[in-house]
């Protein structure tokens, strides 16, 4: 019995890119397994090689993501990225080894997407992706893939894509939680949508802790990834229903995925020009910025006070990340229960004390509310216990 024809979905968008002008035999021997879909078929790999896509870090959601593209035959792919590869990437940036550790990681994911495909012609841009090199980045592709882990650069991406004109593929994990959406202001028909929808503002600083604060399952980056994945396969070939004004919610520990319907933000403004999102977003607030301002004590300052029993330290962080690694003598009372006032009675009252995290944001947080508190003579360890260990006790581990 003959398979029925394959009818577009309704909510299906047109092909993003066009068709490449053929496949060589050695290609047709690798893409074999997408040439006898009928969705796909030799016209839809085509356009797959024939398409260039822009892939942000090559962290979490970047390794999955840059692998499986290059397996599917995307012809172009970029990589936006400036680290290096640490240790502490391999638990979930499987697109690096350990021999890659201290190499650049643009160069670890290259090396690693040619090993894969040869045939892709891989760009690296090895910068901080910033208003000034954003849109004329974008423009230089069809498609965006963002899985960076913080709102600033979030929102450049959704703002440069708006003013680029292209889509773009979002993904974000934390702990064992992953979301999936497609943004794309220009999509035909109406439909069109930004990350501004779904967050119209951002949200205030320290309140959504990022991945290097509260973890992440290694394994659900592979989930999330292979879906953004499959979105840029389907947005590349026109085929199926994308995730444009959805968002899919995967939680891993209940396996559970579900999508709900995003709607335009009716008081939403055009988006007309790129601004400082460090700014918009903020790293800390302006009381924690103003505390730190004249309450602050690098790692030796602060390893010669502790040394003559002049402070009263006190370790701001979660329990699990005590546990890992803190600074001896250290009395932990997590930064929750001092911004709530649970904790204030607990502190001591007859030294100064200092509040360290791990890298000094949430301990200029903590400055804040212990000032406001009556704490005057309060401070914080510049760049927390990430910085101690690197300037006074090297036998710490970090994490």
């Amino acid at each position: 019995m003959a398979s029925p024809a394959f009818t577009p979905d309704s909510r299906s968008l047109p092909p993003l890119v066009e068709p490449a002008a053929d496949l060589d035999r050695d290609e047709v021997a690798r893409y074999s397994r997408h040439l006898i879909i009928p969705n796909v078929g030799v016209t839809g790999q085509k356009r797959i090689k024939n398409a260039k896509v822009l892939v942000i870090g090559a962290g979490g959601l970047g390794s999955p993501t840059l692998l499986y593209l290059a397996a599917a035959g995307v012809g172009t792919i970029g990589i936006v990225e400036f680290d290096e590869v640490e240790e502490s990437n391999l638990q979930r940036q499987v697109i690096h080894g350990r021999s890659d550790v201290g190499r650049p990681k643009a160069h670890s994911a290259r090396d690693s997407v040619l090993e894969i495909n040869d045939r892709v012609d891989v760009r690296l841009h090895e910068f901080r992706l910033d208003s000034t090199n954003a849109v004329d980045l974008f423009s230089q592709y069809d498609l965006i893939l963002d899985g960076t882990d913080n709102f600033a650069t979030r929102y450049l991406v959704n703002d440069a894509a708006i003013l680029a004109g292209k889509p773009y593929v979002w993904g974000s994990i934390y702990r064992f939680e992953g979301q999936v959406s497609v943004f794309w202001e220009a999509a035909p028909d109406g439909r069109g949508l930004n990350y501004r929808d779904l967050y119209p503002e951002a949200p205030a600083p320290g309140t959504v802790p990022s991945c290097a604060e509260g973890g992440v399952l290694g394994v659900l980056c592979a989930s999330i990834g292979s879906v953004m994945a499959t979105e840029a396969i389907k947005l590349i070939t026109g085929i199926g229903e994308p995730l444009l004004g959805r968002l899919m919610i995967y939680d891993a520990l209940a396996m559970n995925y579900r999508t709900i319907r995003l709607r335009r933000d009716p008081g939403r403004a055009p988006v007309t020009e790129l601004i400082d999102y460090d700014a918009f977003c903020g790293v800390v607030t302006d009381d924690a910025r103003d505390a730190a301002a004249d309450g602050t004590v690098t790692a030796t300052e602060l390893a010669a006070l502790v040394k003559a029993g002049e402070v009263a330290l006190i370790d701001v962080r979660e329990p699990v990340e005590w546990e890992i690694v803190h600074i001896a003598g250290a009395t932990l009372v997590p930064k929750g229960r001092i911004l709530s006032g649970d904790a204030l009675v607990e502190l001591p009252q007859d030294r100064p004390i200092v509040a360290y995290c791990k890298t000094g944001i949430r301990s200029a947080e903590v400055l804040a509310a212990l000032r406001q508190a009556g704490f005057s003579d309060a401070r914080h360890l510049q760049g927390g216990i990430t910085a101690w260990a690197a300037q006074v006790d090297p036998s710490l581990p970090t994490y």
